[in-house]
């Protein structure tokens, strides 16, 4: 001080605080219409948002998926029949499912996500692409806390689980996040001709990083897809021929004008003639919107291809809908919450009815790959009915809930930690780190996400040297914490005795 005056000097009082980190932010990667943002190109970045208006501005609608007809082989092979004759329905292209998934993770109470585009509809869904250019993006990104690959199961079974396999090893480098992996072929009973799905899963998809992901079988089928969405437009141009031929033959009309026909037959003759014309460059018939209505009024068969189509389309894997029940329990409850006895919405029923005695190889197995099953109940609709990481036989991170819990404090007090590297090494940091974490703890604490009658019965935190450090951390410049924590755990099976008692009076 050098001029005579009164100086005034500010001295911080109360050391910085923890923030808790966001917990249910996931990462979607895959397929999309397109991927731009006022004519910057967001393939291959991570781009956040926070509605599905927000996903179609960015990144376009839903593909048209087009489905070819034949006449089945034989009676059992048959998806449609029209005047005893068997046809077969299948979409032989791509199936491109992120922007269903992302409706069903919205209908499931999903909020803010990040979504990877790593091509559009005119691209083969690839490994490659799936991982080469979906996973390293996320890299530099702090805040997703799910990895979601939709997509997953529409490659060969062998690059599905090479697919996931990387997932595993991202969060297991990340350590801020977890997989929630898709069962392949997850629609198919487990006694099924082609092999156990489940066997097959966890044969293939190793040991390593179990404890960072989370896998729901079976697949469920939805009300994603409306019967508005569908019509001639999910008919494949080289089988329009064969869809007017088996409409002309349900309504009984001559594929030449007959003597004597009614003008009724006429007009119904006329307009089947228009359906393998309407992609032409000159169509010039009726609206294709106008003609799907007239078909679905006057074509039983026409109403049975939509609703076959439909119930494929509809057919989704459920890490979507998980990524979006992670995110309502969060919401509602806390990280600390179990995702588990809670209610899919916009599901109608799972794939596969699982029993009880069905679920038990599930959910506790020799080699501790638990499956969480997805189960009806009557009057209760289908609920989730399971809680554990892949790493089921594991005391410390057999349960999803502990494991993100444990992710949450970690990021979160690793982030406020950072403002003090550099910090004098000394009992005042000391002091004031233990505080911050002390105080973080303590709240987490009252909310329910650590266990104890006491606070000091739920969690603890040391640091100094003689403690956590020596002499020689010092000199290194290694500040150590040890912090311990009781986290909440499920009570995954309750059990109540009953027993009969002396007659008293």
């Amino acid at each position: 001080m050098k001029t005579p005056g009164v100086y005034i000097v500010e001295k911080d009082a109360f050391g910085n605080g923890v923030v808790e980190v966001a917990t249910a932010v996931p990462a979607f990667i895959g397929y999309t219409q397109r991927a731009d943002n006022g004519g910057k190109s967001l393939r291959n970045k991570p781009m956040r948002i926070t509605s599905m208006g927000e996903f179609m501005q960015f990144f376009g609608g839903a593909p048209i998926a087009e489905y070819t007809i034949a006449e089945a082989a034989d009676e059992a092979s048959s998806d449609i029949t029209v005047k005893d004759k068997g046809y077969t329905v299948a979409n032989p292209g791509q199936k491109y499912n992120l922007f269903n998934s992302m409706r069903l993770f919205y209908a499931n109470g999903g909020g803010p996500c990040y979504i990877v585009s790593v091509g559009n509809y005119s691209d083969e869904i690839s490994n490659e692409r799936l991982k080469d250019n979906g996973i390293p993006p996320l890299l530099k990104e702090e805040e997703p806390t799910m990895v979601v690959v939709p997509e997953a199961i529409h490659l060969k079974d062998e690059d599905c689980i090479a697919l996931q396999q990387a997932v595993l090893m991202h969060c297991q480098k990340m350590m801020s996040r977890i997989g929630i992996l898709d069962i392949y072929d997850g629609y198919k009973q487990r006694n099924h001709p082609d092999g156990d799905v489940i066997d097959n899963f966890r044969n293939a998809l190793g040991v390593n990083a179990l404890n960072y992901a989370a896998s729901y079988y079976p697949w469920v089928h939805t009300t994603i897809v409306g019967d508005t969405e569908l019509g001639l437009q999910n008919i494949a141009t080289d089988s329009l021929e064969t869809l007017k031929g088996l409409l002309m033959e349900e309504l009984g009309v001559a594929e030449a004008a007959e003597e004597g026909e009614s003008p009724k037959i006429t007009e119904l003759r006329d307009l089947l003639a228009h359906i393998p014309n309407i992609r032409e460059d000159a169509y010039s018939g009726p609206a294709v919107g106008e003609l799907n209505k007239t078909l679905i009024v006057i074509s039983p068969a026409f109403n049975n291809l939509l609703m076959h189509i439909k119930e494929s389309l509809n057919l989704l894997p459920p890490s979507a809908a998980m990524a979006g029940i992670y995110t309502l329990v969060d919401n509602n409850r806390g990280v600390w919450k179990a995702p588990a006895n809670v209610s899919l919405n916009a599901v109608t029923k799972p794939a596969v009815n699982i029993s009880h005695d069905e679920q038990e190889d599930l959910n506790v197995t020799l080699h501790g790959k638990s499956i969480n099953a997805i189960r009806p109940f009557i009057g209760e609709g289908v609920l989730v009915w399971g809680a554990r990481t892949l790493d089921g036989n594991s005391k410390d991170w057999r349960y999803i809930n502990v494991r993100r819990t444990m992710i949450m404090l970690e990021q979160s007090i690793k982030a406020a930690t950072k403002a003090y590297v550099f910090e004098p090494n000394d009992s005042g940091t000391w002091t004031t780190i233990k505080s911050m974490i002390d105080s973080f703890l303590y709240n987490q604490w009252k909310k329910g996400a650590l266990v104890g009658s006491v606070p000091e019965d739920a969690y603890s935190v040391s640091v100094g040297l003689g403690s956590t450090m020596t002499a020689d951390d010092i000199l290194e410049g290694i500040l150590r914490v040890t912090i311990l924590v009781a986290i909440s755990r499920p009570a995954e099976f309750i059990e109540i005795t009953f027993q009969q008692q002396m007659q008293k009076s």
